[in-house]
């Protein structure tokens, strides 16, 4: 299992680039301009990946989530609730270093080539992404019903940059009826998706960072997950390498289960005494 869960981080890339084509198996409609909604769509996949997203194979946990979370009338929502819970407590954050493609697609604006900086300054907006969970995702999902249970979807409406990266950005392209009918509101979050990508050339992942509430899920369930990090502190020499290698800003020697830490693993192969190790088993 060790060797396994080594090889998976050496090849981190190669791994979130099938966790994305897994998300996205429906390519073809790309040129159709239209989203697939078979079976499969009922069906979350674990990272933030658009239902609108003419490839979708699944739905965005976050999503169908907030469409259901005001209703007990809907099994479905503790289906989803329930799902990312699964995740949550086998990996943690794991999902967001490994299975979500809009992470993948921050960590490749990272690569391009340019002046980086660091993001120590601004650890205080992390708590934007919790609220994002429990008040714009939760709350108003909740409180805001029509008289089917259903709740307006705020996050995804007025927010999230991925929907208009993988929605509305190819069905405006391919389908006419749909770029004739662009507004403020594709406007506005075209914005916030061009922010964000700027900001991702210069600052390691600053969506996952601060804003998404997957990514905030997923963070609270960091401590009680079943795969853990864990420091021997007979090797530890505390040079300090692994924080300042760490893009999330986590020292892993202080903190194994941080609650920003996405388990890319990136501390373990800076390590010179290998004294940073994994397990899926509590220690």
């Amino acid at each position: 299992m060790k060797i396994l869960f080594k090889k998976l981080r050496n090849h981190r890339g190669i791994v979130q680039f099938f966790a994305t084509l897994l998300s996205n198996l429906n390519v073809h409609n790309f040129f159709k301009g239209t989203i697939y909604s078979g079976d499969a769509k009922s069906i979350c996949v674990p990272g933030l990946n658009c239902y609108s997203c003419p490839a979708a194979t699944g739905a965005c946990p976050i999503g169908a989530f907030q469409a259901v979370v005001g209703s007990s009338k809907f099994n479905f929502a503790y289906y989803v609730t329930g799902l990312i819970l699964l995740f949550g407590v086998l990996v943690g954050r794991l999902t967001c270093g490994f299975l979500c493609p809009f992470g993948w697609f921050q960590d490749l604006l990272h690569k391009i080539p340019t002046k980086k900086f660091s993001t120590k300054k601004f650890v205080f907006l992390k708590y934007i992404k919790y609220f994002m969970l429990f008040f714009v995702v939760f709350f108003l999902g909740l409180l805001f019903t029509d008289v089917g249970g259903n709740s307006v979807p705020y996050f995804c409406k007025y927010i999230c940059p991925v929907g208009i990266l993988e929605g509305g950005i190819p069905l405006s392209t391919a389908n006419s009826a749909i770029a004739n009918a662009i507004g403020t509101l594709f406007a506005w979050k075209f914005v916030i998706l061009i922010i964000i990508i700027i900001l991702a050339v210069f600052f390691y992942r600053p969506f996952c960072k601060y804003i998404c509430p997957l990514g905030a899920f997923y963070a609270l369930l960091n401590r009680v997950s079943f795969y853990k990090y864990y420091i021997d502190k007979d090797k530890c020499i505390n040079c300090g390498r692994c924080a300042k290698k760490c893009k999330m800003d986590v020292d892993i020697c202080k903190n194994q289960s941080a609650l920003e830490c996405i388990r890319c693993g990136e501390c373990i192969n800076e390590c010179p005494t290998s004294a940073i190790s994994t397990s899926l088993s509590k220690k």
